[in-house]
This record gives C-alpha cells, sequence and structure tokens, in this order.
C-alpha cells in the first residue's frame, strides 16, 4: 500500500505531515534550500542579475546535495538565452535527476521571474508594471498574467516571482519602473488582479518585497528604511494584505532592507506576527536572492552563515534563494549543537511540502516531463501579443495636448527624432529577458520581434513623409562619475554637434517633430533606470534635455513622445510642447502602441500612476500628503505637480452628471455603514473612448495628520460617441479607517468625510463631490475590514 503522503484523497496538511515524520534533518534541510545551475561562481567574467551574486553564490556538488533532497530550482529559463523547447526537455531532465537522488522521489519547485512575462528566451514581453498602473485596468492585468502563468505551467515552471507591490515613495528608486504606482489602493487592486491570474493557471504567485523596499533614504537600492508604524501600515502594507486577503497568494519575498534598524529577513513581527499570525497567511517566505547572506556581510547583524540562518528561519524565512548557503551545512550543524530548535526546521519544512503536494508534485502520477512535451514550444503565441498589445495601448498617457497636434495629420510631413526612436530597447524594463539577460549575449537575436516608434509609424502613417534623425547618443549608465551620453572633448563633441545639427535640420523641414526621448533600463548601474539605476535627479538624461531645446528653437511643433521607466520633470518646456504622449516600457507591443495613439486609432486612455513632477527638486513627494506636505508659505519649493496622479486626457470629451447616494437625506452614514455612489458618464465627443472615473475621500479632521486625498475606488468607462454609462461605486465606512488607535490598530470615526469623484487627484479635476457624516461609536477594525470598493458600470 502507498504511504499515506502518497494518498491524493487526504488533505495536503496530512501527507505532508507524513512524509516530514519519515525524514532526516538533512532531507528536511534540502527542502529548504535552492540550486541556480549556469549562475557561474566568483571567477566568472559576467556581469552580475542579483546582488552578490558572485560574492556568495558558490558552486555545489550536486550529486551529494541532491542525495537528500531539493527544494527549488532557480530560473532554469531565466539564466542564459535556450530554445524553449530545448529548454523544457533539459527542466525535464533536471527533475528527473532531482527527483531519481533522493529516496523519497520528490521533485523541486521550479520558479522564474516573470514581472513583465515569463522570463525566456523567445517569450512574450509585456509592459512593465508602471504601465499596469496607468491602465487603471485590474481585469486587462489579470488575463495577462493568467496567459504568462499558464505558459510557465506548461513547460514546468512552478512558482513566479511576481508581482512586485512596493508603493512608489521617490520615483528616483532605480525600481519604480517595477512598481504599479504612488498609491496603495491602485497597486493593491492591481497586484492582487495579477496574483488571481497567475494562480489561476496553477503557478504560485509571490510577493515582493515585503516591507518598505521602496521608501529607502535618498531612492538609494538596499538603503536603510526609516518610516514610522503609521505611514508603515497605512501605504506600505495595504497592497500586500490586499493580495493575501483577497487575492489568495502563496508566497511572500522578504525585503532586502531594513526596517528601524531591523532587516527584513530577519523580522520577526513582520514575517510570522504580522503575515502569518493576524493576516493568517499559510504559504511559504522565501529570501530574495542571497537575503540571508545579507544578515551576514550587509546588516552586519550575525557573524556566521550559521547565525544568519538561524535569526532568519526564527523570524519566518522558509527558503533560501537562489542558491544554498546558510540553510545547510551551517543550520544543520547549529540545530545538533542545540543553537536553533529543530521544530523551527519542521515548520519551514512542512509548509515547503504542503505547497509540494498542492502543486501535485508528491502524487504517484507524477512526470518530470511537463505538458509541453513533445510539441514545440511557442512562448510568443498570437494571443499573448494581442493582450500585450491591448495593454500597452491602455497604458498610452495623453499628458497635454495643447495645440491639438494629435492625432497626426495621415498625410504630413513628420521628423521623427530621438536616440529612442528606432531601438527595440527603449520598449523594455530591466525585468524582461532581453534587457536582464540577452545584454551578455550580444550575438543572438532579440527572440521577439519589437517594432520601434519609427518602424511602427512609417506602418501607421504609410501616406507621411517620416525622416529620421537621432539628435543625440543613447542614454548612459546612471553610476556615479559615468558618461551621461557622450563626452564634450574631441571628436566626440564634433560628433554630438553633427548629430543635433542634423536633427534640427529634420524638424525644420519638417510640418511636426515627434521626440522619442527617455531611458535605456539595465542593472546595477548598467542602465538609467532598472534595480540599481538609481537617479540623482529627474532631469532627462543624458543630453536629450539640450537636443528637446534644440528641436523647440526650429520653431516647428514638437511632440514628445517619453519612453521611460519613471516620471521626469518636464515643467521647463510647459507651454512650449505641441503635445507630450508618456508610455512606460510598454513591452515588445509597445511601438505600435505609441503609432496607434499618435495617428487617432487608439484613443488614450492611460492615466499617471505616479506623479509626474514640474522640477527636478521636491522629492521624495507623491500626492498622499497632508496640507503641510503641499505648497505653502513655509517653504520656498514647490513640490506641486506639472501633471497629477491620475491624469490623463482623451481626443474625445466626457460629462458628468450629478451623483446620487443611498444615504439618507442628511447624508449620514453609521461608522458600520454602507451606501452605494452612482454617477452618470456620457461621451459628449465625436469620438469612441474610456474615461477613468476616479473615487477619492477627504477627512477634514482626524486623530492623525491624513491626506488630503487619497484614492478608494476607481472604473474604467468606455463609451461610443453620444454613449452614456452609469457607475456604482459600493462605499462602505471601512474604507474611511486609518491607524490612529494608540497601539497603532486602525480605527473609523465618527465625523464629516467628503468623497470625491474626480478626473485626477488634483483639485482642479474634482467634478463632484458628496458629503457624508459618519454617526455612532468609533469602531476599531482590523485585516477583516472592507479592503475594497467595489466598482460596477452599467
Amino acid at each position: 500500500m502507498p504511504h499515506p503522503w502518497q494518498d491524493t484523497s487526504l488533505p495536503a496538511e496530512d501527507r505532508a505531515a507524513d512524509l516530514l515524520s519519515r525524514m532526516t534533518l538533512e532531507e528536511k534541510l534540502a527542502q529548504l534550500a535552492g540550486v541556480w545551475p549556469g549562475s557561474g561562481s566568483g571567477d566568472d567574467d559576467g556581469e552580475d542579475v542579483a546582488p552578490l551574486q558572485h560574492q556568495v553564490n558558490e558552486e555545489v556538488d550536486l550529486d551529494i546535495l541532491l542525495r537528500h533532497g531539493l527544494g527549488q530550482l532557480t530560473r532554469p529559463f531565466g539564466t542564459t538565452p535556450v530554445d524553449p523547447s530545448e529548454g523544457v526537455a533539459a527542466l525535464a531532465r533536471a527533475q528527473a535527476r532531482v527527483a531519481a537522488g533522493n529516496r523519497f522521489g520528490i521533485p523541486a519547485v521550479a520558479h522564474e521571474e516573470c514581472l513583465t512575462g515569463f522570463f525566456a528566451w523567445g517569450a512574450t514581453v509585456f509592459p512593465t508594471p508602471l504601465a499596469w498602473g496607468a491602465t487603471f485596468d485590474p481585469a486587462l492585468v489579470g488575463r495577462a498574467a493568467e496567459l504568462i502563468g499558464a505558459s510557465m505551467r506548461a513547460v514546468g515552471i512552478h512558482q513566479g516571482l511576481s508581482p512586485l507591490l512596493d508603493v512608489v515613495r521617490d520615483p528616483r528608486w532605480g525600481r519604480t519602473e517595477e512598481s504599479i504606482g504612488e498609491d496603495p489602493y491602485l497597486v493593491g487592486t492591481v497586484g492582487t488582479a495579477y496574483v488571481r491570474g497567475l494562480q489561476s493557471a496553477g503557478i504560485i504567485a509571490t510577493l515582493k518585497h515585503f516591507a518598505g523596499y521602496s521608501a529607502s533614504r535618498g531612492a538609494r537600492n538596499h538603503a536603510p528604511v526609516s518610516i514610522g508604524p503609521r505611514e508603515l501600515a497605512d501605504v506600505i502594507l495595504p497592497p500586500f494584505e490586499m493580495a493575501v486577503l483577497e487575492g489568495g497568494a502563496r508566497s511572500v519575498m522578504h525585503a532586502y532592507n531594513d526596517l528601524d534598524g531591523v532587516p527584513s529577513a530577519a523580522n520577526r513581527w513582520l514575517l510570522t506576527e504580522l503575515l502569518r499570525e493576524r493576516w493568517g497567511f499559510t504559504g511559504t517566505i522565501v529570501s530574495d536572492y542571497f537575503g540571508l547572506s545579507f544578515l551576514e556581510l550587509h546588516h552586519r547583524v550575525a557573524d556566521t552563515p550559521a547565525r544568519a540562518a538561524a535569526l532568519a528561519l526564527e523570524a519566518g524565512v522558509d527558503v533560501e534563494l537562489p542558491a544554498v548557503r546558510c540553510f545547510s551545512t551551517p543550520l544543520r550543524d547549529a540545530v545538533r549543537a542545540g543553537e536553533v530548535d529543530e521544530a523551527l526546521v519542521d515548520g519551514a519544512a512542512l509548509r515547503v511540502l504542503r505547497q509540494k503536494c498542492e502543486l501535485g508534485l508528491l502524487d504517484p502520477d507524477w512526470s518530470a516531463t511537463p505538458p509541453a512535451l513533445p510539441q514545440v514550444v511557442d512562448l510568443d503565441p498570437p494571443v499573448m501579443r494581442e493582450v500585450a498589445r491591448q495593454l500597452a495601448e491602455e497604458s498610452v498617457v495623453l499628458l497635454a495636448n495643447d495645440r491639438d497636434a494629435l492625432p497626426l495629420a495621415p498625410d504630413t510631413r513628420i521628423a521623427v527624432v530621438g536616440p529612442l526612436a528606432d531601438d527595440p530597447a527603449a520598449m523594455l524594463g530591466c525585468y524582461t529577458f532581453p534587457r536582464h539577460v540577452g545584454v551578455e549575449h550580444p550575438e543572438l537575436p532579440l527572440g521577439i520581434d519589437v517594432p520601434t516608434v519609427l518602424a511602427a509609424l512609417r506602418a501607421e502613417l504609410p501616406e507621411a513623409r517620416i525622416t529620421h534623425a537621432e539628435g543625440c547618443a543613447p542614454p548612459g549608465p546612471a553610476t556615479p562619475g559615468a558618461a551621461t551620453g557622450g563626452s564634450t572633448g574631441g571628436a566626440a563633441a564634433v560628433a554630438a554637434e553633427s548629430r543635433l545639427a542634423r536633427a534640427a535640420r529634420a524638424a525644420a523641414d519638417a510640418d511636426v517633430c515627434v521626440a522619442v526621448l527617455g531611458d535605456r533600463s539595465g542593472l546595477f548601474g548598467r542602465g538609467t533606470s532598472g534595480e540599481g539605476c538609481d537617479a540623482a535627479d529627474l532631469e532627462l538624461p543624458g543630453e536629450q534635455g539640450a537636443l528637446l531645446d534644440t528641436l523647440l528653437a526650429t520653431g516647428t511643433p514638437v511632440v514628445l513622445v517619453l519612453l521611460t521607466g519613471r516620471p521626469y520633470a518636464l515643467g521647463r518646456w510647459s507651454g512650449l510642447l505641441a503635445a507630450t504622449v508618456q508610455a512606460f516600457f510598454p513591452g515588445e507591443e509597445g511601438g505600435p502602441a505609441v503609432a496607434a495613439v499618435l495617428s487617432g486609432q487608439v484613443n488614450p486612455s492611460g492615466r499617471l500612476p505616479v506623479s509626474l513632477p514640474y522640477a527636478t527638486g521636491g522629492q521624495p513627494w507623491t500626492y498622499l500628503q497632508p496640507p503641510l506636505g503641499l505648497r505653502g508659505e513655509a517653504s520656498n519649493v514647490d513640490p506641486t505637480p506639472l501633471h497629477p496622479f491620475g491624469h490623463g486626457l482623451s481626443y474625445t470629451s466626457f460629462a458628468w452628471d450629478a451623483p446620487e447616494t443611498d444615504a439618507t437625506d442628511a447624508a449620514t452614514l453609521a461608522t458600520d455603514g454602507e451606501t452605494t455612489l452612482r454617477l452618470t458618464v456620457r461621451n459628449t465627443g465625436e469620438r469612441p473612448g474610456t474615461e477613468v472615473v476616479q473615487l477619492y475621500l477627504h477627512q477634514p479632521v482626524a486623530r492623525t495628520v491624513r491626506p488630503v486625498t487619497r484614492l478608494i475606488g476607481y472604473a474604467r468607462v468606455p463609451l461610443a460617441p453620444g454613449e452614456s454609462a452609469e457607475v456604482h461605486f459600493t462605499f462602505h465606512a471601512d474604507l474611511a479607517s486609518y491607524p490612529g488607535a494608540p497601539d497603532g490598530g486602525r480605527i473609523v470615526e465618527p465625523g464629516p468625510l467628503e468623497l470625491r469623484l474626480a478626473a485626477s487627484s488634483a483639485d482642479a479635476d474634482i467634478r463632484h463631490t458628496v458629503p457624508l457624516t459618519l454617526t455612532g461609536p468609533e469602531r476599531t477594525v482590523d485585516h477583516r475590514r472592507r479592503l475594497v470598493c467595489e466598482a460596477e458600470v452599467k
């Protein structure tokens, strides 16, 4: 008879517990570790793609390691370029070896990055998460995640290291492009949709980075985080809370940073007391790459790998990624010496085994051969490109169209200028295979078709007379003291002057100039945006500002197209540009999406997920400010953005009728009550378009200092010309809760509120206000409160 752990009729918890009871200490520890085949060692010449990679990524003897089993296989597709079909076969062979090597026949969990799609050569590259936020369309993001998950599952992957739920606190941070936005509600709702989509396909979603990573001092990667408990509870934690409680996320990755001196990897309050005990999270907690070694080598709260392992295990970390160093011999010796309780190892191993059971990896009929074999593997099929295209189109934001320069006339003379106009890399963020790994293999093609803006415009407007000039060198690395786009001396200066002159001539000879500027993504200073590519200020990188000045001086109307990973300060050109279009690394279909917006084939509906600053100073700043965080007489620094969070224009116009609610005539609502807010929106223009109705909450008086306004709901409303629709928001008083109790708990207090129906977070864009007074006793609420304001379009 099969052992209980092989009996598929039993609950996963019981099966995992039975298997655990049969394991030695070494076998249990093996389930807590991963290996990263092909990632290199300290004497490799390749560039790191993870912090400390060449410092601590030690070679291991797989024959010895696999004798006890293995928890995880790290990035089998995302480490080096591999033909998808060959990659599937190689992973199947590796899993067969893992299973054959241990006495229980247990395979490993294979994980991959999937922030902008399955992280593999030849796989569809979707827009970066900042573009997801710009869509204000969780359903579409969820559909993309479902497709991504299905492609991963088909080739033998079990876990995806996404989504990133860090709320942007300072856009100079290099990983802004990986974030969904600066508002916790937007990040939470969009991120939760991604979690649901990925997990519906059988892939474990991994929330990262828990917690506070984006609030680092000076926006520097890995720098300490010193925010207070209220900011942590009000801004940083809610997206994770929502993704766990509403999305059912099955894994969480700890952050690299410390919180007020306590590293996240060693923070028991964060990982166990809050995440597991209070929120009821039952999945696995995995380390960020080499995060356990950080405790010894960077945070210096441990003096040996064994002590680092003990701190992490006691805090709640279950799995060491990407490779084993601390959760192996050092931890084994510490357990046997009585320095670490073996019960902690048992708890972590039980969670890992339960998850393997849920994935089918402990079933008697498990096979190393995934569904994709033996057929040819296509990781970039038409259906995925179609969704990538729709996501890109919805994410493009029309910031300004002061002279009605857009849409472009179909038969006009267009000068397409800029170092990114004809560069496929301009579409791709840091966590895409071509920019993360492919740059180390210049001899290979991209593996996917990525039309540039120039090529897409020529296809979109075949009757237009289009010329092209680069104008300046591509934006360079972001490292301190590095060149930012070319030398100013000798032959290089002459070449730069020549490029500028050619661009000026092209613009002067055209009816309109489309200037395509922005970022080139990279890793650890090898780009202007991306992990470790933090910015000293928010000036356009390199020579691009000077190029824009030169183009404007020609007198030809200039349409600025930005392909970036963060917002940049554009105030110096305010009122001078004919139009401005923003796209945040829009993926492989980004070029056609931008071209379709420029031509008018697509009516833009994107909205800013981050404020776009007027000037480079005043950072850090987001729209979630109390009165003294706004412009005032107490300081000469004005942080008011050029374009606020939620801003975005359309080629049509909309009218919003006066709203109605179910509240009483006196507009009162109990502190535990709920009401429905109804608003009719009409398309009063001549084009079909989509309005994004945003619901904000204003609390005139509170026990603690509160933001003047904050997003609590939103809805996309697609309308044909002359068409109308009714938007219903279900507002519960829980949505007015905030950290106000002495112990940090959330309260809902009686008193006045104002619901603001608006086109952005700015006062000027408020269309209607609905006053409400909460009545009754003050309530203390917890994670069981209402987290989402449901929106329905009828």
